[in-house]
């Protein structure tokens, strides 16, 4: 274990210890998909795929081999049974940090199939990262302002086509297409200017699960509502696990059916687009119910320690 060295020594180590992690296998990932880029075949592409996998998944467990050597954590999952690894999901996740792709492809690994992320589309600049996540065909979404898309109207619903294209490879082989359902990490700021009516998280967007849910209706074996909180670190949590003051994350997995009133066309039929954003906003205000309860636990439980450790305060 690394966690007992001073956090000044700390993060230079653990952040290039991640960087190594991505830079080999991001590598070897980004060499199969310059292969499938030149050879054609089908037939080849479907040999390629397990080998490419076989590195990613290589990714995510070291990744959470380096955050437990780093951090002196507990991890705590709830309503995880019964998944399985050759299936396909829809994952839909809060999304307060950038440790939350490593914390989500930690919990996804060996309990369903590695995880496809719907990501902006400026981290195909980020070395190694990028190319990985390209050749593993996850798919780049571009996010416009409603007065960008107002002076550039033929852009409009290109996050949808981009979609399309992604939901055809994926149907293939066992996926599970995770999606940050409110589009970017959770500030104050953002809290604040959005109006959210929400407590702890921002406004959820309906198009694109609408969208996937659609085209890949008929495959997906579950929903999975998953909440991910970091409750002892309100901070930077990535700077946080660096450091290796990460003391706690908690996954909380709520596994809904597929529904035959979450499938339809959400862009022409105005009855079924109201029905699917109630449904969502309902979702996530169950989510952020459960966040309070998840914080108040947690409160509960840290008083309790506290007073374990120093009983004469407790008189």
């Amino acid at each position: 274990m690394l966690s007992g060295f001073p956090s000044f020594v700390l993060m230079p180590i653990s952040f290039v210890l991640f960087c190594i992690n991505l830079a080999v296998c991001g590598t070897l990932v980004f060499l199969g998909g310059v292969l499938k880029f030149i050879v054609p075949s089908k037939r080849f592409h479907r040999w390629l795929y397990q080998p490419m996998h076989t590195f990613y998944r290589r990714w995510i467990s070291t990744n959470m081999d380096i955050l437990k050597a780093v951090n002196n954590v507990e991890i705590e999952i709830s309503g995880a049974e019964n998944l399985k690894k050759d299936g396909w999901y829809l994952l839909l996740a809060n999304h307060q940090s950038w440790l939350d792709i490593f914390v989500i492809a930690g919990f996804a690994h060996n309990r369903i199939p590695e995880p496809k992320f719907f990501l902006k589309d400026s981290l195909k600049r980020v070395p190694f990262l990028g190319m990985a996540c390209w050749a593993l065909d996850m798919p780049f979404m571009k996010r416009y302002s409603k007065a960008f898309i107002e002076k550039h109207p033929h852009l409009k619903g290109q996050d949808i086509e981009t979609t399309k294209k992604s939901c055809q490879s994926f149907k293939t082989n066992p996926t599970t297409i995770i999606n940050f359902v409110e589009g970017t990490r959770f500030t104050k700021q953002k809290h604040n200017h959005q109006k959210s009516p929400f407590r702890n998280l921002l406004t959820p967007k309906a198009g694109g699960i609408a969208f996937t849910l659609a085209a890949l209706g008929d495959r997906f074996d579950k929903i999975l509502n998953v909440t991910v909180l970091y409750p002892e670190n309100p901070g930077h949590v990535m700077k946080d696990m660096l450091k290796g003051k990460l003391t706690k994350i908690r996954i909380h997995v709520e596994q809904l059916p597929v529904t035959e009133d979450l499938v339809g066309d959400y862009f022409h039929d105005t009855e079924f687009k109201a029905g699917f954003q109630t449904w969502l906003n309902e979702s996530w205000q169950s989510k952020d119910t459960l966040i309070d309860k998840l914080h108040e636990a947690s409160a509960r439980e840290a008083s309790l320690k506290s007073k374990m450790k120093n009983p004469t305060s407790a008189h």
